[in-house]
């Protein structure tokens, strides 16, 4: 079972989770806010941010970035950053 920290303080939320040596990313994490934006930091590497206003992004384990709802013609993938 993972390890998990978790903490909550005016309004804003934290919680990681320490999935092992054997996770691609043994420091996986997310995090709300009041704003309505959250982040993952995933055990297999990827990410995943929303901004709270309909935009959104995924950046995969490899690096490929994909972004929606952030207009402009944004979405779609956008290769490594």
């Amino acid at each position: 079972m993972a390890d998990v920290t978790d903490w909550q303080t005016q309004g804003n939320h934290y919680c990681a989770r320490d999935y092992g040596s054997s996770a691609s990313n043994t420091n996986s994490y997310h995090y709300s806010n009041t704003d309505g934006s959250y982040y993952y930091s995933n055990p297999n590497g990827s990410t995943y941010h929303n901004n709270g206003a309909g935009g959104s992004t995924y950046t995969s384990p490899s690096g490929d970035r994909t972004s929606s709802g952030y207009g402009g013609g944004s979405s779609g993938s956008s290769g490594k950053k």
